[in-house]
């Protein structure tokens, strides 16, 4: 007899374990599938302020306190040339929350997963899901573990880039613009300053790439080079080579780096920005990575998962209480959850123009745009006509640059000459 449930979930992620604990806090039968045994690695580690509200709907916040994460205070944003800005989520425009988690990703996102289980889930790890079809009145899948045949309802698939029911589907659509390739790292002993300066997000702007270096808790950073996919090519090196030159190359990353020692593999990932053109069908959603990734740049990653598994939860208990509804909560879902994608799809494309990094490093102090910048950076979505108005005027600012250069001075984006 196949077991019965009210919803299967795909991928124990953030996305899935919020959506999880929050069916089974309002008394849902979940079963979630992972593939892999927890903890294991993940990229991915800067959490943004916004995240917070999941968390403590989830019940899992005083958990992910105690669990020794770095606290987050802002952020840095530096060009090649030398200049620097950095924002404080505290300054942000009508701010909430002033600090995030600066995460080991193999931690937290265990924590969240064995909160889901605590909560009432059925996790079933080391089981991935081999098939599932798809009917009128639910879904049945079959993992890997024993043949297992479980009968859901409804499922939401956060099984990440693999996107089980995209694939399936055909729904995925990559960004031509956004063709890019990384490579990543961590790293003990890199400096960092100290009190909350040593905590930002650093993202260092290159001519032909741009650089993070997340610092974590204890004595270890996050590094990570993010370039056109034609250029690592053009490199014709390995990873760890090519890490090591990219690196060596920019001196605003390595003058942080004298005594730095690379502590894991070089991991390399290509061509990760896409979007699925439809998040939902009648008994599916797709939530987290398996919904779109826009890019690592403004760590939205797991900002974009917790969000989306928190709202397919809401709509998933709305409409197993009322299968009326089920058309316009899923619309609804899907419209939230884009309009978030929109955004950081926005800025992600003009992080990659040369007037975007110029205005945002000379910021101009009128009608409080820079606080309002500061805003997005936290996780706001851009709901109040008070933020879109004053965003408006940025994007303004952006198009003048482009068209006169006249707003913000020229940058070279390569290193001074020495």
């Amino acid at each position: 007899m196949n077991e019965a449930f009210d919803v299967a979930i795909i991928g124990g992620g953030p996305a899935g374990s919020s959506a999880g604990t929050l069916l089974a806090k309002a008394g849902r039968r979940v079963v979630i599938f992972e593939k892999e045994r927890f903890p294991r690695f993940s990229v991915g580690e800067s959490t943004l302020p916004a995240v917070l509200n999941t968390l403590e709907r989830m019940g899992v916040r005083e958990k992910i306190d105690n669990g020794g994460f770095l606290i987050k205070y802002g952020g840095e944003i530096v060009s090649a040339c030398g200049r620097r800005v950095r924002f404080y989520f505290r300054n942000g425009f009508k701010a909430k929350r002033p600090t995030a988690y600066q995460v080991l990703r193999s931690k937290f996102d265990r924590i969240l997963l064995d909160h889901a289980a605590e909560t009432g889930c059925d996790v079933r790890q080391q089981t991935p899901v081999n098939s599932f079809e798809i009917d009128d009145d639910g879904v049945t899948l079959s993992s890997g573990n024993g043949g297992q045949v479980v009968r859901a309802k409804y499922v939401i698939d956060c099984s990440g880039r693999n996107c089980l029911i995209g694939n399936r589907f055909q729904l995925k659509r990559p960004f031509p613009n956004l063709r890019k390739f990384s490579l990543y790292a961590y790293y003990d002993d890199v400096r960092r300053e100290d009190g909350p300066d040593g905590t930002l997000t650093r993202m260092v702007r290159t001519k032909d790439s741009w650089f993070w270096m997340i610092p974590l808790s204890g004595n270890t950073t996050s590094i990570g080079v993010v370039m056109d996919t034609e250029k690592f090519r053009g490199l014709k090196m390995n990873p760890e080579e090519a890490l090591a030159h990219c690196i060596a190359e920019q001196p605003v990353v390595n003058e942080s780096m004298e005594n730095a020692r690379r502590v894991t593999n070089v991991y390399a990932t290509g061509d990760f920005s896409y979007r699925n053109k439809q998040l939902f069908g009648d008994r599916w959603l797709l939530a987290g990575d398996a919904a779109g990734f826009i890019d690592p740049v403004f760590s939205s990653g797991v900002y974009l998962a917790l969000l989306s598994g928190e709202q397919a939860a809401d709509a998933l208990n709305l409409v197993l209480d009322r299968p009326q509804q089920r058309a316009k909560a899923f619309r609804y879902y899907e419209r939230r959850i884009g309009r978030v994608l929109d955004i950081y799809l926005r800025w992600a494309s003009a992080w990659y123009t040369q007037e975007f990094v110029e205005v945002f490093l000379y910021p101009k102090e009128i009608f409080e745009v820079v606080p309002t910048v500061s805003a997005v950076l936290s996780g706001n979505e851009i709901r109040d006509f008070s933020i879109r108005w004053r965003l408006c005027i940025f994007h303004l600012l952006v198009a003048l640059q482009k068209r006169t250069s006249k707003i913000a001075p020229k940058l070279t984006l390569t290193p001074k000459a020495t």
